[in-house]
């Protein structure tokens, strides 16, 4: 991968004294290699103006392992140009048949000026790869270092350079009719089946006899592309020769012809940087920015234009001092007919997230010790290597972290995937492309060359957002943020959703978190809290998504919440957020405190065979989410069901979503919305089954016990009910929630055939224990067979009570102020 050296590269451009150390060791080891290979790469070495530094003989090593390059990068584009050619000769013949694949006028369209630009390649790679045979011979007799860099002296390649350049006007006529090459392929790959078969199955046998795959289409594009970088390889061999070099006078002649080529080829296509679509609109820059670009399983860092008919993907590399930005091309895709989907990528392998833990950890003590440095105790030198390896740090983290990915997929059978480390800015891109492929603007064929050279000029971002690169402000948070989600109103009609939260700031910490998907509904609860540890923070998004079964998630709204440390405190404070239609409630509060250093995401602490005290105080509730999770699936789906109760799920999908429960809260919601529903009534079973303590305490079994002998039910049910009263908050709650629902289930018991007694006979048990099984306080045997009774008809006067206080699911959240609506 090429992330680690394009970050190189950037910094540089920057003039930032490079990095010692080993603060990247370990982490993404595979991206620090040189990616020093061939001039003609995209990610070639780059050379300073002037090597000033070194001495003649570096500079000669130098040149000598670009030419090196050169070389082998000319033999794989010959490769290309013979594969491209490998049709003509046939497409030629069948163009004077009765059935031909193409007509001799689109043959020639297609291979306008390719066997020229062929021959012309051919005869500098034969001299170049002449020239360096017979310099290694001379190394190979040369035995003293005197004769080996004399040799070097004597190599001169500065006549083939100023040859080929000579001939650049080739690349002209190619330039000129690029397009109509295209639209030629395009036509006919749709049109002419046998064409297709053949424009989209062309092969190049690689030096490592491994076979390749192109379209015409993309081997077309190979000599534009070629033609581009012709300046940038004869800039770096000028630099590593020598002034006083016979071939310094040449290479700067050859470089001289070359920009003045691009530059006539640029002022040429002036009048095709406005072209004109349908509808009567012009090509327009609507939104660009950093992305992170995968393919096959690499991701790069690339800057993604998007333009009123296309999106435009492009390597971005920073020029030093007093030179322009070069951008270069990735991919294009036209935005008609493009189709997009985005979906939340959170499985990554072990050893990525232990890299990215290792990344965010060693970013934060680094950034520590320049806090620490402020006075410059350590040098000047010392501080700007500090700060360009934090720089490096972020750009990998910036490339590797992003977990929102978008698939994109054009009619034409191509597709590419995006990366966003924000679901809120990718749902802005995906909204503006969704704008404008409704408008259904048809696409002009770009020119590629000068649309990407335009870059430079029209982009509205400038370079990838750091925030070690920002300056410290004293308003950002640095604590704990913590969040309370409490519910929803506003949908156009019943759905599952989730609202998600992001919190800008160093990368150091987690920055994003969803709660569960609620039941479906039109006003959808949860009183979830969300914690952030912040360093850095100025706003938080809130998105309000919705969740269908086999369909794609939808953003019902999103807003933007500026976060100021004066107008937050310790103390929650409610607030309404309106999220286009949707209405959010939720509550904020922050404490602020000094930060540790990052550690691995912390394991959701177990719910089950753990006291429920303990479960509704980690998750700031009075009823716990699995209880109110599983009785809102029931009641969705399960209250018609002959037996729900009675009859248990299977063992296996019980078992299933317990260790979901005990691990991930989200993921068990989500199984839980297409589990069997006796499976879900199983799990909520079997959760007060195995609770340490039972929900109504044990010593309240005696009391309740003699209740029963009461026979005015009135006066039972008062006793009770004072009894249930002396509940700590949490098992009370709990039970009043339960009870409600259980009614609400007997309500159904001509269909569903579960009484109010048969639902207490389910879960008197589970509910209600004696203090020692099998003994009275006294010490007399009681007969266990007593025991059930006197557990399912305390039960079932519960259930059979009209009068039941409602139940508090949440524990309230004091403010200090009153509800306040804000409409963003």
């Amino acid at each position: 991968m090429d992330v680690y050296q394009e970050a190189l590269s950037y910094l540089e451009s920057q003039h930032v004294a490079e990095a010692g150390g080993d603060i990247l060791e370990d982490v993404f080891q595979e991206e620090a290699v040189s990616c020093f290979l061939s001039p003609f790469n995209s990610e070639s070495i780059d050379f300073p103006d002037t090597l000033t530094s070194c001495t003649r003989e570096e500079m000669l090593e130098k040149k000598l392992a670009v030419l090196r390059g050169i070389l082998e990068s000319e033999e794989v584009y010959l490769r290309e140009l013979d594969a491209l050619l490998t049709p003509m000769k046939a497409l030629r013949a069948s163009a004077g048949t009765s059935q031909p694949v193409l007509s001799s006028q689109q043959v020639q369209t297609v291979f306008y000026q390719v066997p020229e630009l062929r021959d012309v390649h051919q005869s500098f790679f034969s001299g170049l790869k002449a020239r360096l045979s017979a310099h290694s011979q001379a190394e190979e007799m040369s035995s003293a270092q005197e004769m080996v860099m004399c040799s070097d002296y004597k190599l001169e390649v500065g006549d083939l350079f100023l040859k080929m350049v000579n001939s650049l006007g080739l690349y002209g006529g190619f330039i000129e009719n690029y397009e109509k090459a295209v639209e030629v392929v395009r036509k006919c790959t749709q049109s002419n089946p046998r064409f297709r078969t053949l424009a989209e199955s062309m092969y190049i046998n690689g030096a490592d006899k491994v076979r390749t795959t192109y379209t015409l289409e993309a081997l077309l594009y190979k000599p534009l592309d070629r033609v581009t970088k012709t300046t940038l390889v004869l800039r770096d061999l000028l630099k590593t020769t020598p002034v006083e070099h016979k071939d310094h006078a040449a290479l700067q002649e050859a470089l001289r012809l070359s920009q003045s080529f691009l530059s006539g080829v640029n002022e040429s296509s002036q009048s095709k940087r406005e072209v004109k679509l349908t509808h009567g609109m012009r090509r327009q820059l609507m939104r660009d920015g950093f992305v992170v670009d995968e393919s096959e399983g690499v991701r790069s860092l690339r800057h993604l234009f998007l333009y009123t008919d296309l999106l435009l993907c492009t390597r971005f590399k920073h020029a030093g001092r007093g030179k322009q930005d070069q951008y270069r091309f990735s991919w294009y895709l036209p935005l008609a007919g493009l189709r997009l989907r985005w979906v939340t990528d959170h499985e990554r392998p072990p050893d990525t997230t232990v890299r990215l833990q290792t990344l965010r950890t060693k970013m934060f003590l680094l950034r520590q010790q320049l806090h620490q440095n402020v006075k410059g105790t350590r040098g000047l030198t010392w501080t700007a290597r500090s700060r360009k390896k934090l720089e490096q740090m972020e750009l990998l983290l910036l490339t590797h972290s992003p977990v929102y990915r978008l698939d994109l997929h054009s009619p034409s059978g191509k597709s590419h995937t995006l990366f966003f480390s924000s679901l809120y800015i990718l749902e802005e891109w995906r909204d503006t492309i969704h704008k404008l492929t409704a408008e259904n603007i048809e696409t002009i064929p770009p020119d590629l060359l000068t649309l990407t050279s335009a870059c430079v000029k029209l982009r509205m971002t400038q370079q990838p957002h750091l925030h070690c690169s920002e300056a410290e402000d004293e308003t950002s948070l640095c604590g704990t943020v913590s969040v309370a989600i409490h519910s929803a109103s506003g949908l156009q009609e019943p759905a599952c959703v989730y609202v998600c939260v992001e919190v800008n700031g160093y990368g150091f910490y987690d920055q994003q978190a969803q709660t569960h998907s609620s039941v479906r509904s039109l006003n959808p609860h949860w009183d979830q809290e969300l914690s952030f540890q912040v360093d850095g923070a100025q706003k938080m998004m809130v998105l309000c998504v919705s969740q269908s079964d086999g369909q794609d998630d939808t953003v019902l709204g999103k807003t933007t919440v500026q976060l100021e440390s004066k107008s937050l405190s310790s103390r929650w404070r409610r607030q309404t957020l309106q999220l286009g239609q949707v209405e959010v409630t939720l509550s904020l509060k922050y404490c602020p405190h000094q930060l540790e250093a990052p550690r691995s995401p912390v394991q959701q602490p177990p719910v089950f065979c753990v006291p429920i005290e303990k479960v509704a105080q980690q998750e700031g509730v009075l009823v716990p989410h699995l209880v109110r999770c599983c009785v809102e699936e029931v009641e969705r789906r399960g209250m018609d069901e002959v037996g729900i109760y009675r009859i248990s799920g299977t063992t296996t999908d019980i078992s299933s979503l317990k260790a979901a429960f005990n691990s991930n809260l989200r993921e068990a919601v989500t199984r839980l919305r297409c589990a069997e529903v006796n499976a879900v009534s199983g799990v909520l079973k079997l959760y007060f089954r195995e609770l340490p303590e039972p929900l109504i305490p044990t010593d309240l079994f005696q009391s309740l016990a003699k209740t029963l002998d009461i026979q005015d039910l009135n006066s039972r049910l008062v006793s009770m009910l004072s009894l249930l009263q002396s509940c700590p908050d949490v098992n009370r709650n709990t039970f009043l929630y339960l009870v409600h629902h259980l009614q609400r289930v007997a309500q159904r018991h001509d269909v569903n055939k579960m009484t109010l007694l048969n639902l207490a006979t389910v879960f008197g048990p589970s509910l209600l224990r004696p203090p020692v099984a099998g003994l009275e306080q006294n010490g007399a045997t009681v007969d266990i067979s007593q025991e059930v009774v006197i557990q399912v008809q305390v039960v079932f006067s519960y259930l059979q009570s009209n009068n039941l206080p409602e139940a508090q699911t949440s524990a309230p959240y004091s403010s200090d102020t009153e509800d306040e609506t804000t409409h963003m």
